[in-house]
């Protein structure tokens, strides 16, 4: 039996056939839960069918993972970085294939598609340096004939749950560090996006078992929220890494620390950029552009606020409204398209009951505000005049569609920027060393990405991504990220005779 369609047969390329089981458990692929279908957000037709995961399916990989720990952090770190390099080896050779696999399955441009799996070979590289620098810090002692020092040892068992947005890229994130600081890894990929976790998983098993390495190392489920919840409950996973809506994360969270087992969260974004009277403004408008549009708004770091100065307001909002009626929307697998579907029917019904919300209050829609009629999942990006007063700037409706409002000065623009739940990015755009270094200081963005003329999105993986209040306070990719992976021991010797207490205690 072959794909419903013939430019579907890549995916053969990369391990997929017709149907496929979605579940990668003790080295073997198996799942006994219910079959679904993955489609395509272009057309709504079916791609191939997943069989998912069930609760036994789920406790057999994870006992299997948790056995698999005692040999994978047994080995030397700069050992599990050569296979995390393997693994990014892997990758390349199957960059395109997989770029197109995420651009169909998702709904991204072709150019994004490759760009996310792009981002995963990167932080395999970035993580193979790594696995030689898991360094700790050298105490000095107070006492005499002591010596005291960190070390740093694996967690065990970490679990990632992913978002459909970025159906492999945080996967990148998550794992590549995991596995160089000594934790095998336990992945749920999002149930729209099911083909991806397959194809990805399929690389790393083969390198796993090139190595003879134990295949439950890396345990992936296809599956809904019932093997999501499983695995905040389980006590064998120290860490669950949770991506996805700020109400969602804030459930992972209470069950997870029910537990005492930590959490770390990438939630909602809900992020602004504010355009100052001495800014570049075409390069201001083309990064807006790139920062509201792309992904369809399905971003966690989309720009959904613009604060444009009085000064500069009509001929920023001007330019920017010339661009997005210039905006090729259509199929993400055809060259020129900026902007393809949103992902699922019901995200095409959440733009649509967030542009009837706009109407019903009277805020003005200067470009798009409707759904394109055809099979797929297409809407037009939107820009909005509004109040910053308005409710609806202060939640994250996830597509397309931009606030604008009018600011006189970079106080009234930070406070505005501080005063939503969120906090994960921002940027300003300014030619002034005042503006910039107050922008980024203490009396600045709140959020945990803080740009400067550039973007809201947090590309580089060297840096640290993650924000803050509502967005979850997490930290992955880059920095000091790899610490959250593993547990910090503090150690004292005594390599002396005597017994000299802290404090000058003298105890008898």
């Amino acid at each position: 039996m072959g794909f419903a369609k013939k430019e579907y047969e890549f995916l053969s390329q990369i391990g997929l056939g017709p149907e496929n089981p979605g579940g990668f458990i003790n080295g073997k692929w198996k799942a006994s839960g219910p079959v679904i279908s993955t489609v395509n957000p272009s057309n709504n037709q079916q791609i191939a069918k997943v069989t998912e995961v069930s609760i036994e399916d789920y406790e057999e990989g994870l006992r299997a993972c948790n056995e698999a720990a005692k040999t994978w952090k047994s080995l030397p770190a700069p050992k599990r970085g050569e296979i995390v390099r393997q693994i990014g080896d892997a990758l390349r050779e199957k960059l395109q294939h997989l770029g197109r696999l995420v651009s169909l399955e998702m709904g991204k441009i072709l150019a994004e598609g490759i760009g996310e799996v792009q981002e995963v070979i990167d932080m395999c590289d970035y993580a193979v340096g790594l696995s030689r620098q898991l360094n700790g810090s050298i105490v000095p002692s107070e006492r005499p004939s002591h010596m005291m020092f960190e070390v740093w040892n694996p967690l065990g068992v970490v679990g990632v749950i992913t978002a459909f947005n970025f159906p492999c890229a945080v996967l990148g994130w998550n794992a590549c560090i995991a596995l160089v600081c000594g934790n095998c890894v336990v992945w749920k990929g999002a149930p729209t996006t099911p083909l991806v976790t397959i194809a990805v998983t399929k690389l790393i098993a083969e390198v796993l078992e090139k190595n003879n390495l134990p295949g439950a190392i890396f345990t992936s489920f296809c599956g809904g929220a019932e093997i999501g919840e499983a695995i905040a409950k389980d006590t064998r996973i120290p860490l669950v890494s949770f991506t996805g809506s700020s109400k969602v994360g804030s459930k992972v969270q209470k069950i997870v620390n029910e537990r005492f087992g930590k959490c770390l969260l990438e939630l909602s974004g809900n992020n602004a950029i504010i355009v100052m009277d001495d800014a570049n403004i075409g390069l201001a408008v083309r990064s807006i552009l790139f920062a509201a549009v792309g992904t369809a708004g399905q971003r966690c770091t989309t720009c959904r606020r613009l604060y444009l100065h009085e000064s500069i307001y009509q001929s920023v909002l001007d330019q920017l409204v010339g661009l997005y009626k210039q905006v090729k929307i259509g199929d993400p697998l055809e060259k020129g398209t900026l902007v393809g579907p949103v992902h699922t029917q019901a995200s095409r019904e959440n733009f649509e009951k967030g542009i009837s919300t706009i109407k019903s209050q009277a805020w003005k829609i200067l470009t798009g505000g409707s759904v394109i009629e055809s099979d797929g999942n297409f809407v037009q990006p939107t820009i909005v005049e509004i109040s910053s007063d308005a409710s609806v700037v202060k939640e994250e409706l996830f597509g397309p569609v931009l606030y604008v409002m009018k600011i006189k000065t970079l106080e009234e623009a930070i406070e505005l920027n501080n005063s939503v739940p969120q906090g994960l990015s921002s940027s300003v755009f300014t030619s002034k060393p005042e503006t910039i270094f107050k922008w980024i200081g203490p009396h600045g963005s709140d959020c945990g990405i803080v740009n400067v003329n550039i973007p809201t999105n947090g590309a580089e993986i060297g840096g640290a991504f993650g924000g803050e209040k509502a967005t979850g306070g997490g930290r992955e990719a880059g920095s000091d990220s790899w610490k959250q992976y593993m547990r910090r021991s503090t150690c004292t010797i005594n390599y002396g005779s005597e017994l000299p207490l802290a404090q000058g205690i003298n105890f008898g």
